[in-house]
């Protein structure tokens, strides 16, 4: 089977039909964006993007920027936040489990959904909104749950349970939606792009990524309390939920608006589509037949990757059924067995990620506290008027600072990603990733000093850049490949059966998954060992054994 290319317009004919059939729907009843958008879902994996501009990229990329802002406060604030309204320290890393149970399961629907959304205002983007906006609830509830129930009640001890309920579940909402907004963003790049803007729109993801890590780091590591914004406002936590809320409002909006997004038709039915009609395989040849040259042909079509389970059963000569019974038969047992029989390059590259994630949050998630307490040798629980309070939090600050490294070489290493890539290839950058990750890490536990701690920092953010472009950089990699075999006419189901809405949901549910594993297992091994220094030699740990598994199996 041949897909349409730019030198080949696109004509059609039903094998046994009259060439007169055709003269019913003639070519100029109605303009070419109509027959475009009705032939849409029948050779949606037939059509190149246009080429979008660096504005546009930009401002889709703009996104990463707000998320990664806010996940910063997230990150920073989280565990210094729950340890202040009086959570156990043995219960603190138990609240990661709960969102990303629920997204582990609910991940590959979400994403599979989005590939059927026939929302006219495309599939991706009704999913960003909504999520977009659970983040903004979860971040409030989380900056300012405790400073609203101490308003409202006088008792302390109902004061602190639902100080600890009321931020708790502002973190739970924040992280779900977090985690799970990053799968639509990521279709919706692929959906509207080429192949060579996809890589542009990815390398601008990752440099967006790292400064706005960068920025909501600084916001954090800045002492508000005692500023005049601090006093208009109440105090330090409010004056970042103020900036944190403007930061993602703006660029969630200027994602939305950013490229548009053709939606999915209602209706494939030859009455309201006759073109899709015409998209008959012809058993005697491996390409669709040609219309008698006395007919006029229909609009060129341009050769476009494919981006939805949909698109890829209409462009294989097995798919000989209409969209919409192919979506009917989507259900979360199908779902969950294509996830379980992916191709094997797909399975290794979930795990890579896996074992990524879990060693990446395993520092991130706790970096602030081990600054307050092993680094400063601070106390979380003593009196909040205390010295050893005050070290401590001063060791958050610090913290924060150490994120913002990490932030910053995290935009920078993007670029250097790009200068790297011709000579060691996607996978040498794989590994080079977790290697520097694991081995600052694992210097930092030996020699928890102020100095090299701030100054190893900056191999966070080559492990950061490394989790965000490189897996997507190869699920784009692995679907122009099949696309290609698919040219040459493979029947190959795994190939018919893969969208990229469910594949960067795939790779999102490690996420989940790794973060189940760091909140189940993390605060046992924090009594167990007595001092949070664990977690980062269990970041190292598990970062190097990723490597291996890099070398080994990628």
């Amino acid at each position: 089977m041949t897909l349409l290319t730019e030198d080949q317009p696109c004509r059609f004919s039903a094998p046994d039909s009259p060439l007169a059939s055709i003269e019913h729907y003639p070519v100029d009843s109605g303009p070419k964006e109509d027959y475009l958008d009705c032939m849409e879902p029948a050779v949606f994996g037939a059509v190149e993007p246009p080429k979008h501009s660096r504005g546009r990229l930009i401002m889709h990329g703009m996104v990463m920027f707000g998320r990664e802002f806010c996940y910063a406060v997230e990150a920073a604030f989280v565990t210094p936040v729950l340890l202040s309204v009086g959570l156990p320290k043995h219960l603190y890393s138990l609240v990661w489990l709960i969102s990303p149970v629920l997204g582990f399961i609910l991940q590959p629907v979400i994403g599979s959904a989005s590939d059927y959304c026939r929302s006219p205002w495309g599939r991706r983007r009704p999913y960003i909104l909504l999520l977009g906006i659970m983040m903004l609830v979860g971040l409030t509830l989380f900056l300012n749950g405790d400073a609203v129930t101490s308003a409202i009640l006088q008792d302390r001890n109902v004061k602190r349970t639902w100080a600890i309920v009321v931020v708790m579940f502002g973190v739970v909402l924040f992280d779900f939606a977090a985690d799970f907004i990053d799968g639509p963003i990521k279709a919706y790049l692929f959906d509207v792009c080429s192949h060579r803007d996809k890589e542009r729109g990815l390398h601008y993801h990752a440099l967006l990524t790292g400064l706005g890590g960068a920025c909501g780091y600084l916001i954090g590591a800045m002492d508000w309390g005692h500023s005049a914004l601090g006093v208009v406002l109440g105090s330090e936590y409010q004056v970042i939920y103020f900036f944190s809320s403007l930061t993602w409002g703006i660029f969630l909006t200027m994602h939305l608006f950013s490229i548009p997004e053709k939606p999915l038709m209602k209706d494939h039915s030859s009455d309201s589509c006759p073109a899709a009609s015409l998209l008959l395989e012809d058993p005697h040849h491996n390409g669709y037949g040609t219309v008698h040259k006395e007919s006029p042909p229909l609009p060129e079509m341009r050769q476009r990757s494919f981006s939805a389970l949909s698109e890829a059963n209409a462009v294989t000569p097995s798919a000989k059924q209409p969209n919409s019974e192919v979506q009917k038969r989507m259900t979360l047992k199908s779902l969950l067995s294509a996830m379980i029989s992916m191709p094997s390059h797909y399975r290794c590259l979930c795990v890579s990620h896996l074992l990524g994630w879990t060693a990446f949050l395993c520092n991130m998630l706790f970096f602030t506290d081990f600054m307050g307490q092993i680094v400063y040798k601070g106390n979380p629980y003593a009196e909040h008027n205390s010295t050893s309070y005050a070290t401590y939090e001063r060791g958050i600050e610090v913290g924060c600072w150490g994120l913002c490294i990490n932030a910053v070489s995290s935009a920078l290493y993007s670029y250097v990603q790009r200068l790297l890539l011709p000579y060691i290839g996607l996978k040498g950058l794989y590994f080079l990733g977790y290697f520097m990750f694991g081995l600052g890490t694992g210097l930092i536990s030996l020699f928890p000093n102020i100095v090299a701690t701030l100054t190893l920092c900056s191999v966070f953010g080559v492990m950061s850049s490394t989790l965000y472009t490189i897996p997507f950089n190869l699920i784009s990699e692995y679907h122009k490949a099949e696309e290609e075999q698919r040219k040459l006419g493979s029947d190959e189901p795994a190939l018919e059966s893969r969208g990229t809405g469910m594949d960067c949901a795939a790779l999102t549910c490690m996420v989940q998954l790794a973060q189940v594993i760091v909140g189940a297992s993390l605060g046992a091994l924090v009594n167990l060992a007595g001092s949070v220094i664990v977690v980062v030699l269990s970041a190292s740990t598990v970062s190097l054994i990723g490597c291996l598994f890099i070398a080994l199996f990628m």
